[in-house]
């Protein structure tokens, strides 16, 4: 009796040990979940969705994974024509570079010329049809592989801007360098600003005397250029900027040489109304005396009516 007592007591702890065991697990496990949604915020700007097709369990395989290495070899870009493609896109961004701050005032091509030559002989030598190291054309595999066209379509902005700009009436082509008008005017307009610098602290009059002379050179030298279509957009923001700071800023103005001609070509335009009528009133009296009857045809009308008297 009491060996059965015995072993009814110790099943009874068994179970009772197993209860407290199950319920210290439930209790972690629930309390591990509410720390957790401690942390999710209550209010979610969006619910994310997993991918159907990305398994973020296998996130790190694809790391390291390169894109290049799973094409064949005879789909890749040779190594000539990637170190191509290099130089390219270091010169593009060189040339980027220039004009961002070339924008205002504008000097695209006085200050970007040079890099933007670097940039055309390295497309020049992609687009080329001649064959580069271990006879290799990358015209094909670097402007024609895909749709898009990127090397192509980057070229033609930058070639684009460079021809709305007039930048080759600027720039000599070989080698590249300023035309002999464009330092020729720019060295004039140099000499009409530093005159303004000098005379601005002062009396403006006093400006527009002292710099008469140089701002009607620089301003001569512009329409000449104009006129030979011989400048660029740079010469052409430079003049109206100088043109804004002489009629607006300082107020100076000067009589412009063609005046004298049309005020006498409107005089005579005016007054030639009166000379007309005035030479039609001449012309008409001298007609009425034309037509008056000399003596002889009154004789002779006298004699008619004799002879019409004696028949």
């Amino acid at each position: 009796m009491s060996l059965y007592k015995n072993s009814a007591f110790f099943v009874l702890s068994l179970i009772y040990i197993y209860a407290l065991v199950s319920s210290d697990g439930a209790n972690i496990t629930i309390s591990y979940a509410a720390d957790k949604l401690k942390v999710i915020p209550t209010l979610s700007p969006a619910v994310v969705v997993p991918s159907p097709v990305f398994n973020p369990t296998v996130l790190d395989s694809f790391v390291s994974l390169n894109l290049l290495s799973t094409f064949p070899e005879d789909q890749e870009i040779s190594e000539y024509c990637s170190e191509l493609l290099h130089i390219f896109g270091q010169r593009y961004v060189a040339y980027v570079n220039c004009l961002v701050p070339a924008a205002r005032p504008v000097k695209v091509c006085l200050n970007c010329f040079s890099t933007y030559d670097s940039l055309i002989v390295t497309y020049n030598n992609i687009s080329s049809d001649k064959m580069g190291p271990g006879n290799v054309s990358c015209r094909d595999s670097l402007l024609r592989s895909d749709r898009l066209m990127l090397v192509y379509l980057l070229y033609s902005n930058v070639d684009s801007l460079w021809t709305k700009s007039n930048c080759d009436h600027c720039i000599n082509k070989d080698p590249p360098s300023l035309t002999n008008d464009t330092v020729y005017f720019m060295s004039t307009l140099n000499q009409t600003l530093t005159c303004f610098e000098k005379h601005q602290q002062g009396n403006q009059t006093e400006l527009c005397k002292s710099c008469k002379t140089i701002y009607r050179s620089v301003n001569e030298l512009y329409g000449r250029m104009e006129k030979n279509q011989t400048m660029c957009i740079d010469i052409e923001d430079a003049m109206n900027i100088t043109r804004k700071l002489w009629s607006k800023t300082y107020n100076c103005s000067f009589p412009r040489e063609e005046t004298v001609p049309v005020i006498a070509v409107s005089s005579f335009m005016l007054f030639l109304p009166i000379i007309f009528y005035l030479s039609s009133f001449l012309h008409s009296e001298q007609k009425k005396r034309k037509l008056i009857h000399p003596k002889r045809a009154k004789s002779y009308a006298s004699l008619m009516n004799i002879q019409d008297k004696m028949s």
